[in-house]
Formats: C-alpha cells, sequence, structure tokens
C-alpha cells in the first residue's frame, strides 16, 4: 500500500499545528499590536499573519527547546519573535522582488497601493510608491515588536535576561547582516547576464545567508534556551545549528524547485516568478552552465525578462527540466537533509527530536 505524504507526516503536521497555535495566540493577544497606528499600518503589518503560514521556524524553535530537556512554555515570546522577524523580512522581500501575491493574496504593497487609490485617489505612480512606503514602514514595526518579544522572555517567565539579551544580540547582528548580504547577493547574481564568474558554492552561500541563517537561529535558540546556556557554548547547540542550517538550505532549494513546476494554488505564487525576475537559483545556475548555444540563448531572452509570457516560461522550464537541473537541485537537497539529521543524532533520543527528522524529511518532500 502507498503511503500518501499527508499519511506520512500526520503526527508532524499535528505537532506544528499545535504550536503554531500557541504562537499565533500569543502574537494575536499581544498589546504591541494593539498600539499600532495608523490603521493602515496595522493592518498592513498583521496582514500576512492573518493569512497563515507554515510557521516552521517558530515550531522548530520549540521543538529544539523540548529536544534538549527544555519548557517549550517559556521559549513561545522566542518562537513568536521569530515569527514575526521572518515576516518582516517577507514584506520588504515582496517589495524588492516586486512580487504581487503570497499566500494566495495580494502583497502588502500592492494591497496598500490599491488602498492609495481607492482612499486618497493617488494616481497610478504614487499610489505604487504609497504601497512601498507602507510595506517599508510595516515591516520596520514588525521588526522591533519582534525583539519586544524576546523580552517578554524575562517579564513573563523570569528567563535569565543575559540569555535573552545574548539571543537578542544575536539577531539584531550576526543574523541580520547575514541575511541582508544574502539577500543583496541574491539581487546581485539577478543582475547578471552570465553565470562565468559564479560558482556552485557561491549559489548555496547565498542561499545559507538568505533563507538557512534565521533556521539555525531558531535552532540554536530554542536549544540555549532549553538549556539556559547563556554564553551558547553547549555542544548540542552547535550540532542543533548545524541541522538547522543544512534544512533551512535545503528548505530554499525546495522553494526553487516550486517556484519552477509547483502548483500556483498550492504555493499561493505565480507560476515563473522567479524566472521573471531573473533568479540565479541552483536550478538556473546548473542548467546555463550545461545548456547548449541554442538553450542558453533562449533561456537569456526569457531569465530575467519580467514581461516573458506564459509560453515563453514554459518553454524554459521545458528546457530546466531536459537538462536535469531540476532533478538535480532536488537531489542536492536530499544530500543535506541527509547530512542534516546525521547532526542530529547528537541529541539524545526523544519525540521532539523524531519530530525533527520528520520535519527534515518533510522539507524536500513538500508540494507547497
Amino acid at each position: 500500500m502507498t503511503v500518501t505524504p499527508n499519511a506520512r507526516y500526520a503526527e508532524l503536521f499535528s505537532a506544528l499545528a499545535e504550536r503554531r497555535q500557541r504562537v499565533y495566540d500569543y502574537l494575536f493577544n499581544h498589546t504591541y499590536g494593539q498600539r499600532l497606528r495608523p490603521a493602515h499600518i496595522q493592518e498592513a503589518a498583521l496582514s500576512y499573519l492573518r493569512l497563515g503560514g507554515k510557521s516552521l521556524r517558530p515550531a522548530v524553535l520549540l521543538l529544539c527547546c523540548a529536544a534538549v530537556g527544555g519548557d517549550e512554555a517559556h521559549a513561545v515570546p522566542a518562537a513568536a519573535g521569530v515569527e514575526l522577524y521572518h515576516t518582516w523580512t517577507l514584506v520588504h522581500d515582496d517589495i524588492i522582488d516586486r512580487d504581487e501575491t503570497r499566500r494566495g493574496a495580494p502583497t502588502v504593497h500592492v494591497a496598500f497601493a490599491e488602498r492609495g487609490a481607492e482612499e486618497f485617489g493617488f494616481g497610478a505612480e504614487e499610489a505604487a510608491h504609497y504601497g512601498r512606503v507602507i510595506g517599508i514602514l510595516a515591516g520596520d514595526v514588525q521588526q522591533s515588536w519582534s525583539y519586544m518579544l524576546f523580552h517578554d522572555m524575562y517579564t513573563r517567565y523570569g528567563v535569565d535576561p543575559a540569555l535573552v539579551l545574548s539571543l537578542v544580540g544575536e539577531l539584531a547582528t550576526d543574523v541580520q547582516l547575514t541575511l541582508v548580504e544574502g539577500e543583496t547577493l541574491d539581487v546581485q547574481f539577478a543582475a547578471r547576464r552570465d553565470t562565468i564568474h559564479l560558482s556552485e558554492n557561491d549559489v548555496l552561500e547565498m542561499l545559507r545567508k538568505k533563507t538557512g541563517v534565521l533556521y539555525a537561529y531558531a535552532g540554536r535558540a530554542g536549544a540555549r534556551i532549553g538549556l539556559g546556556d547563556v554564553v551558547g557554548n553547549n555542544p548540542l547547540v552547535a550540532k542543533i545549528g548545524q541541522f538547522c542550517s543544512q534544512c533551512g538550505t535545503a528548505f530554499q532549494l525546495q522553494d526553487d524547485v516550486l517556484g519552477v513546476i509547483g502548483e500556483p494554488a498550492k504555493t499561493g505564487k505565480p507560476v515563473g516568478a522567479d524566472l521573471r525576475e531573473g533568479k540565479k537559483t541552483l536550478i538556473v545556475f546548473h542548467a546555463l552552465r550545461h545548456a547548449d548555444a541554442d538553450q542558453r540563448r533562449t533561456l537569456a531572452s526569457i531569465i530575467g525578462n519580467l514581461h516573458a509570457t506564459s509560453e515563453q516560461i514554459e518553454q524554459a522550464t521545458a528546457i530546466l527540466e531536459s537538462l536535469g537541473s531540476i532533478a538535480y537541485t532536488q537531489q542536492l537537497a536530499e544530500h543535506m537533509v541527509s547530512e542534516a539529521i546525521s547532526a542530529l543524532h547528537a541529541v539524545p533520543p526523544s519525540a521532539a527530536r523524531d519530530l525533527l527528522q520528520q520535519w527534515a524529511e518533510y522539507l524536500i518532500d513538500r508540494s507547497v
């Protein structure tokens, strides 16, 4: 009998849903969100939260806390903080990438461009500018809110303030700077018309910095809270960080695959968005390195063309598939997850560790 993905991960989905609910109950009952003004800022800051998401990062933080023997309840504010932190990066990322949909709905800057036109009578250019302004400012308050949530660990649960300060400091420096570097490299790589000066490692490092870094932080933070590790030098913290970093990069590789062959109804984003944006994903990098002259010319005419037609996107996708670039990316993601699980085995056996392994396997088996 064939086991469907949903049946295989039923226990994981239940565990993720339970933790997601805890985090979102905490967020929507928090006084900070109620203080956001004016109404457009509050609505923009809460919009992606109300649409809901996979909430994998906060769930991983809580599971890592439990996996080292900690009390998940004390880590909920940090998990909520990581979810808010991730959300502001999405709001700004959508502006950078000029994406129009997120989770099946208009992105913040698109939605508030429409509101600007409707409520203030802005013309097209001013409305678009207004949408970007609201998106930038909403992301700003989401970021400050995320730091405030960490503060709650001390005020509500008595977590060592030195540990809280250390976690906020790491998020505001190491994570922030690495993430911004990865995002900038992503934009710069997309602007290059050739890949001759890029290596596969360049692309993977960009993905690690753009996506893996926050997953690694979520894992380390959960472990440190669970262990009460103020300095962060417990060997388990390093192993969990390694596990989450590799899983986070594999997650991005699978996201890139879904960006090419995923179903818009499931992913919430239009087919070919990354190709039109000119993203130098590992799929594109591999294809350009292995394409013949005709294929390279065709891909060059489509990738980075914001006005590429559906037929052109289908043509580019067919080339990526024929060159084995999609399969290669999927295989690399599987290899990363296999290595990550090996690192996880340093953590003592527990139900939480089993769920983390299931989560790792799900990352490369998902269709959304």
